[in-house]
């Protein structure tokens, strides 16, 4: 069992679970205590005894050293630990999934916004933002599931495609907002939510690719 920082039972007891990992390599997700404070587990212990073992446990691993890097950011879930290699465990967040509250102001939105940023700042990107992964407590926001987050080192931040992924994080903030207020965006989001032409073209010839390669 590797532990950071905490050591933790295997296998973790399961209080309530909170969705069933269906899909290919998703993983049970359900709340249990740890030193006796409620805590979240996402759990790929299917995949133990199966070819897909150590893809699970990579996918476990990486998740664990973007919430390492984050420990003390008040918009990441503190990482608690690992069990069993196939079990990533972390602080239980009280509140709402941005996308169910029953009111946002408009100082929710902008907190979302400041917090991307800072995020980018610290050379991350999140590259999975949408309203479930957005959790509301209070004055405090924080960016759930880092499972398809990206550090880059400082001499790479400027490279096209990641300039691309900080744009879509940001974009992915604006649309949120826009989804849950329907306000019509503005002429700076609206620039900020179209795309780079030269992304437009890429996306445009793969999906000729791959349309003339299913007619073969």
């Amino acid at each position: 069992m590797t532990t950071f920082p905490l050591a933790l039972p295997t296998p973790l007891p399961r209080a309530q679970l909170l969705k069933r990992g269906e899909p290919l390599l998703e993983p049970d997700v359900y709340v249990t205590r740890v030193d006796d404070m409620p805590a979240v587990v996402k759990d790929y212990s299917r995949y133990r005894c199966t070819p897909l073992a150590p893809l699970a446990r990579l996918l476990v691993r990486r998740e664990a050293r973007i919430l390492r890097r984050l420990r003390g950011w008040a918009h990441a879930p503190m990482l608690l630990g690992i069990a069993g290699g196939l079990a990533l465990t972390m602080e239980f967040v009280p509140g709402e999934p941005l996308g169910s509250a029953d009111q946002v102001d408009d100082e929710v939105f902008r907190r979302l916004r400041g917090a991307v940023a800072q995020l980018h700042a610290s050379g991350f990107t999140h590259n999975d933002l949408h309203p479930a992964n957005v959790m509301v407590n209070g004055d405090r926001v924080v960016l759930l599931d880092f499972a398809s987050a990206l550090r880059t080192p400082r001499w790479l931040r400027n490279a096209p495609v990641l300039r691309e992924l900080r744009r879509s994080d940001i974009a992915n903030a604006f649309r949120i907002e826009q989804r849950l207020t329907g306000r019509a965006p503005g002429d700076f989001v609206s620039s900020v939510l179209a795309k780079p032409r030269w992304v437009t073209a890429v996306r445009e010839g793969w999906k000729r690719f791959y349309r003339d390669l299913r007619g073969h």
